[in-house]
């Protein structure tokens, strides 16, 4: 749920000391485990560590992340795969036809 409007974007007052008087260019990572803060447009162009539990992860702002909040762009669950078994029996066939049609092309050549 979006926070009620007369009370505004929350931005983390921290980061907003961290960017103050500085320029993108030469301001580095900044790491921030405030993942609940919005991106201002003053935050443009800086790049930001946002912690994910684990680590940091980069996140260089552009203006389309205006509006946005920090955790959106630092993903906290790595995705693996689905599957298992037969997963790996599908996996097996697929490579087989790939294989099959391979040899097929070069006979027919």
């Amino acid at each position: 749920m979006s926070r009620s409007l007369y009370k505004g974007p929350y931005v983390d007052e921290k980061l907003l000391k961290k960017i103050d008087g500085k320029k993108p260019a030469d301001a580095g990572v900044i790491k921030t485990w405030a993942r609940r803060s919005v991106i201002s447009p003053e935050m443009v162009g800086f790049t930001f560590g946002v912690h994910n539990g684990r680590d940091h992860i980069e996140v260089l702002v552009a203006e389309e992340m205006v509006g946005h909040k920090f955790g959106e762009f630092s993903p906290t669950k790595k995705f693996h795969r689905h599957g298992g078994k037969m997963q790996k029996e599908l996996e097996q066939k697929k490579k087989e036809a790939e294989i099959a049609a391979a040899k097929a092309a070069k006979a027919s050549a």
